[in-house]
């Protein structure tokens, strides 16, 4: 994977980035340094502006002050956590703070990194760029993972429902107290369903294969199965995906 990314250089330098800060100074020079980069950098003043750009953009990475007007960058982080378009974004802290224990605060409300100011320019590029690289990797393993899944399964979903057509059993039991789902884990059912990978229903429903992963994880859980090969299985002989 390193070998590949040192090869294709753009998957990092075309990285989204959201900076948010609320002092002007301090936007306009890391903004510059990391343009210098590459990275398409997109500004805003404090958390709220910061959290509503979020959502339009979807950014690969945000870099954020930590004491802000209106909502600091401990609460915008629980805030991108809890969303399950942004929950996996990798955060950046970028502060003025730099004792242990401020650090210790920030790395267990989930932050990704930490930099304080005054910081070294080339420093802040080298960290951001680890960071890009770390989900890059990420995302590649998760897709590794996914395809192979799906690749193993196409056949199997087809069989599985030619079976339940010949013998008749494509209907829910009577007694079987079926489980009640989300919009969102019905979504997910219908796409594992129709054999899409985790990368192409995150795309299809805007948000991380790693909530992907959390949902399909949920769906086991609530009908009892252990596979995705089940899990279909089980949807289709309950009448729960078309």
């Amino acid at each position: 994977m390193e070998e590949l990314l040192a090869q294709n250089p753009e998957n990092q330098e075309n990285a989204r980035i959201l900076l948010i800060d609320d002092e002007p100074g301090i936007r306009t020079a890391v903004q510059a340094y990391l343009k210098d980069e590459g990275f398409d950098v997109t500004t805003a003043i404090d958390g709220e502006d910061g959290l509503q750009k979020a959502t339009q953009m979807m950014p690969d990475v945000v870099i954020t002050d930590v004491m802000m007007p209106r909502c600091d960058g401990y609460e915008l982080l629980k805030k991108l956590r809890s969303d399950e378009r942004l929950g996996g974004t990798p955060v950046i802290f970028l502060t003025a703070k730099g004792m242990t224990l401020d650090r210790t605060q920030g790395y267990e409300a989930g932050v990704d990194d930490y930099i304080s100011k005054p910081f070294n320019p080339d420093e802040l590029v080298a960290r951001v760029k680890n960071v890009v690289r770390r989900q890059e990797r990420l995302l590649a393993e998760a897709a590794r993972f996914a395809d192979t899944d799906v690749g193993q399964m196409a056949k199997q979903i087809t069989e599985i429902k030619s079976m339940l057509t010949q013998n008749d059993t494509n209907s829910a039991r009577k007694d079987l107290i079926l489980p009640s789902f989300t919009p969102r884990e019905a979504s997910v059912l219908q796409l594992v369903a129709e054999g899409l990978m985790n990368k192409e229903i995150a795309r299809q429903l805007e948000t991380s294969i790693r909530n992907v992963e959390k949902y399909v994880s949920r769906l086991f859980i609530k009908t009892g199965t252990s596979s995705r090969t089940e899990l279909v299985r089980y949807a289709l002989e309950n009448n729960l995906v078309t």
